[in-house]
């Protein structure tokens, strides 16, 4: 029987391990922050353990956020480098980010966790729509909009990316590849966009919040300790990897796996909330 839990608790370690090397290769190479991998994978690895859905959903978007944190600084680093980043729309943006993630945090512990489930199978949806049919299509405009409208954007997207629990680049890329940015610069951009975005809200969730009653043990307002433990390290290695190999290599064909991948976690997210 010992022997047995112990080898459950080392699959366990494993598999939250390799889930830190995915997540990690994606945020350096789509500038998704990896929380697009991680927020639904430990959505059912939490439910897998007895969880509700509701708590799971809460502390997988507060745990993603802080494996972000630090996986975002070894990405916007690695971008830098390379001059894949435009500073000057990062200096703009970036209050717009930080008073849009304390919105985001403050509504999540609101509204609770089948909201942001909703809110994450919308998103990862329509983001995977964008992925499998304009991933090599023109953009919408020659360049962003006006300062008023960017406000607006950046705030929705430090909001949405909070609730979700992942990196600004799910929504930043594509609104600045619609705007004429080039792909890796893009990329390069919303590397930066999950930091800004992450730390307010992992802050917030950490500090302002209370664990639910079921949360898995090793929880700390809406953060997991054991999974970022287990996520982060990997994580941070693979960033810069996953730099390397979008400089490359045409990674067409790889966002639209991705992107199926990501449109069936959305489906079924939403389909659990509305069950619910």
């Amino acid at each position: 029987m010992g022997f047995v839990m112990e080898l459950n608790w080392l699959s366990i370690i494993l598999a939250l391990m390799f889930t830190g090397l995915i997540s990690g290769v994606f945020a350096g190479l789509l500038g998704v922050g990896g929380g697009i991998v991680i927020v639904p994978v430990l959505f059912f690895f939490f439910q897998f353990l007895g969880i509700s859905a509701a708590t799971s959903m809460s502390v997988a978007t507060g745990t993603s956020l802080l494996v972000i944190v630090v996986t975002s600084m070894a990405s916007t680093r690695a971008h830098y480098k390379k001059g894949n980043m435009d500073i000057r729309l990062l200096k703009f943006w970036s209050p717009f980010m930080i008073v849009g993630a304390l919105l985001g945090g403050l509504l999540a512990v609101k509204v609770g966790g089948l909201f942001a489930s909703v809110v994450f199978g919308i998103v990862a949806i329509l983001a995977a729509m964008n992925m499998l049919f304009r991933a090599s299509a023109s953009a919408l405009l020659r360049s962003l909009p006006n300062k008023c409208v960017q406000a607006v954007l950046a705030t929705t997207n430090g909001a949405v990316s909070v609730i979700m629990g992942v990196g600004g680049g799910t929504l930043g890329v594509p609104i600045l590849t619609a705007c004429n940015y080039s792909a890796h610069r893009a990329t390069g951009t919303s590397a930066a966009f999950g930091l800004l975005i992450a730390l307010p809200g992992v802050l917030f969730l950490l500090f302002f919040t209370i664990p639910p009653e079921d949360a898995p043990p090793a929880t700390i307002g809406f953060i997991n300790v054991l999974g970022f433990a287990c996520i982060a390290p990997l994580s941070v290695a693979a960033a810069p990897v996953g730099v390397k190999i979008g400089s490359l290599v045409d990674d067409l064909v790889l966002k639209r796996l991705f992107a199926v991948f990501l449109c069936l976690s959305g489906v079924r997210m939403l389909y659990q909330a509305i069950l619910m």
